[in-house]
């Protein structure tokens, strides 16, 4: 049983106490209303983090740089990131300059530079802009207001902000966890064209950290999917300076328990914006599976429906073939018996027993066209339960990615 979890309004990643953050337009990227390319966050008191990371094969130096620097006894205090160049498959160039990216950003804010992270996200073999970073990361301004600027600094397809930061109260203290993140496009399961920032007031045993991190992660960031791709540099950070006080949350307690269901709300919200968000989507589509033999399997097959590209034409074309469903579920090669599957549409039940069933299509049709398209599949051969989301495949996201880089 956990605590009672409530929604900060405005909420964002410097939503708990003792955090800071700011951004500045640099040029990396192209000029617009509002954009923000260069973003830093900032600790009052060093941080216990935890981190995933992206598990494609080509790494960005930006990564190989932040996962060095943590760790279970190591602390941390600021985190340096950039949008519009990805840092990756540029040589040895790469780290070079990561590493100075973290001199710099800890120079201005008067922190250690092993105690700075750093993130990158963009276009993919281009050099970091370093005259750029140089004259504009001395000049960013970091206050306990500056969640949204930071949110923006790290925007690059991305039509909007995400942020959120909720909170619940141990022994009258109130702990706070709050959030940023990114992604649009090159979106699949095991994370995505993605940053995630979150942070939290609360003093969090290191290894108990690591573990609420990547549980959250699992069930969050690994369910979503756009486009079937995989990026370089996918870095989701959980940063937690204790700033609020109270007991050191360890696990095995109501307290550790309500944090842990805090920083799982935290990720869902993000990594469901993230899946609302894909290039050219017009629907974001969320599917459960349930009765699987075990919460792994649902969430396997969740997500292998979640992903198939049929399924998201389908759904953007507003036709209801679940054959495409009863196919995406069993090319998760999960255990099931075909005759007591059972799928519904927003609710409305168009399969039992594993056969089609007399319904109303034009409501089918109708429900398709809904901003929120729920598909639901009951296996009912167990109490296995799963989640993952996705949005629709239009013809916008072809003609965008297209022409990406010119």
């Amino acid at each position: 049983m956990t605590l009672p979890i409530a929604s900060v309004p405005d909420g964002t990643v410097t939503s708990a106490r003792g955090f800071s953050a700011g951004g500045v337009f640099a040029g990396i990227k192209t000029p617009g209303t509002d954009k923000l390319d260069i973003g830093l966050l900032v600790s009052d008191q060093p941080c216990t983090v935890a981190g995933t990371f992206s598990q494609n094969s080509v790494i960005s130096p930006t990564v190989t740089l932040t996962r060095e620097r943590i760790g279970a006894d190591k602390q941390v205090r600021a985190v340096v990131a950039n949008s519009g160049c990805a840092n990756t498959a540029v040589g040895g160039q790469g780290l070079i300059d990561a590493r100075e990216m973290t001199d710099l950003a800890a120079a201005r804010l008067g922190v250690a530079a092993e105690e700075t992270l750093v993130a990158s996200t963009g276009v993919i073999g281009v050099e970091i802009p370093m005259a750029l970073m140089r004259e504009y990361i001395p000049n960013i301004e970091v206050t306990e207001n500056g969640g949204n600027e930071y949110a923006r600094a790290i925007l690059t397809t991305d039509k909007r902000t995400k942020e959120i930061a909720v909170s619940f109260d141990v022994d009258g203290v109130t702990h706070t966890v709050g959030g940023v993140s990114k992604g649009s496009g090159m979106i699949h399961p095991n994370m995505a064209t993605m940053l995630a920032f979150t942070t939290t007031d609360a003093n969090v045993e290191p290894v108990f950290l690591q573990e609420t991190l990547s549980a959250a992660v699992k069930l969050t960031f690994n369910q979503i999917d756009v486009d079937g791709d995989q990026s370089t540099n996918d870095t989701v950070l959980l940063l937690a300076n204790g700033a609020a006080g109270g007991q050191v949350l360890s696990g095995g307690n109501e307290a550790s328990e309500s944090f842990a269901e805090a920083v799982l709300q935290v990720c869902r919200h993000l990594a469901i914006e993230i899946a609302r968000d894909g290039e050219g989507a017009t629907k974001l589509i969320e599917v459960t599976v349930e009765g699987a033999h075990s919460d792994d399997d649902a969430l396997v097959a969740s997500r292998e429906c979640a992903s198939s590209l049929l399924v998201k034409t389908a759904v953007y074309g507003r036709d209801p073939n679940w054959g495409r469903i009863f196919m995406a579920v069993g090319k998760s090669q999960i255990p099931l018996d075909e005759s007591k599957i059972d799928i519904y549409v927003n609710d409305i039940q168009i399969v039992a027993d594993g056969r089609a069933i007399a319904y109303n299509v034009q409501s089918v049709v109708m429900a398709l066209g809904d901003d929120e398209v729920r598909l639901r599949v009951a296996l009912n051969v167990g109490n296995g339960y799963g989640q993952a989301w996705g949005c629709d495949l239009t013809e916008e996201y072809v003609v965008f990615n297209s022409a990406y880089t010119t």
